[in-house]
């Protein structure tokens, strides 16, 4: 069958790569939309895919609006795909080989001003849900974990003495990341809740953070809690991302080492994590324009 290449192609992603379901799921929706075109186009199998039967996809997509980030998305699956039906030696070239990526303009992630995170987090909170709101923000903040590693956090991911937290992330790769003392502190105080919650549902989990059923709570509900939180707070719309991302901003202004932050986010190359030092540079340079003698506007000393 045509779309059986699919199937063993996702599975090879699950057990071999050991890619993240939301990875996979990319993946199959994908593949999924390449193949109804196709098969309209009347291409009953893989070898007889083209260059040209790509780019006229591709093409296609780029007119419905689709941005040039998602267009490099899905090149991106094809690549895979075919490099994979090529492995197995079931076809004799990749059709997606030649086909370039777009470029995409170069966005910055968005970083929050500390006075910012400052007035999200500093509140007593009331209440149960309130008190583990505020444990994971403090946690997202203190850390910079991605959402899915909170939520699957498991009470065994903490050490509250030695304020250590271990993250599985992405290809299933483990690292330590420290944890500050207000984070550990409100995490201490959800931990409180937790074992009303777990009692009175009567389940049993490791999960260190629970919705209202006493079950793991789901990353769209983090989301929907911090937007919440939010306007609590009277703020504009913070996202988990972006608090990540002040997390890496914030400690690279103070301490200035890249090595430590790719560590502690993560990433596998450094290049990924240069783009905090370009955030940096622009916080730098309002500083020094603000109050450089020389960069203010009025010291013109050239008549």
């Amino acid at each position: 069958m045509f779309d059986e290449k699919i199937k063993d192609f996702l599975s090879y992603l699950k057990t071999v790569k050991q890619l993240s379901h939301n990875t996979t799921d990319s993946y199959e929706r994908d593949l999924g939309k390449l193949l109804y075109f196709l098969s309209n186009s009347g291409i009953k199998s893989w070898q007889e895919v083209k260059e040209s039967d790509i780019r006229i996809y591709v093409n296609k997509e780029r007119r419905r609006g689709l941005s040039p980030r998602s267009i490099q998305r899905i090149l991106s699956s094809y690549r895979s795909f075919f490099n994979y039906l090529l492995q197995e030696q079931l076809i004799d070239k990749s059709p997606a080989e030649n086909i370039s990526s777009p470029k995409s303009p170069s966005l910055l992630p968005k970083a929050m001003d500390a006075d910012l995170v400052q007035r999200l987090l500093d509140f007593k909170p009331k209440g149960m849900f309130e008190v583990r709101d505020k444990a994971i923000a403090e946690l997202l903040y203190s850390s910079g974990l991605r959402l899915s590693e909170l939520c699957n956090l498991d009470i065994s991911s903490l050490d509250i003495k030695e304020r250590i937290c271990r993250v599985i992330g992405k290809g299933k790769k483990t690292r330590d990341i420290p944890v500050g003392k207000k984070a550990i502190q409100s995490i201490r105080d959800w931990m409180l809740h937790r074992k009303e919650l777990l009692y009175s549902k009567q389940t049993d989990t490791e999960a260190l953070f629970l919705n209202n059923k006493g079950n793991r709570i789901s990353p769209r509900s983090v989301q929907l809690r911090l937007e919440k939180l939010c306007l609590m707070r009277g703020l504009p719309g913070i996202n988990p991302h972006m608090l990540r991302h002040s997390f890496a901003s914030h400690v690279l202004e103070s301490s200035g080492d890249l090595r430590a932050i790719q560590e502690m986010l993560g990433h596998s190359d450094i290049g990924t994590t240069q783009i905090y030092t370009k955030l940096d540079f622009q916080h730098l340079s309002k500083v020094y324009d603000q109050t450089h003698p020389r960069a203010k506007k009025g010291n013109d000393d050239d008549n």
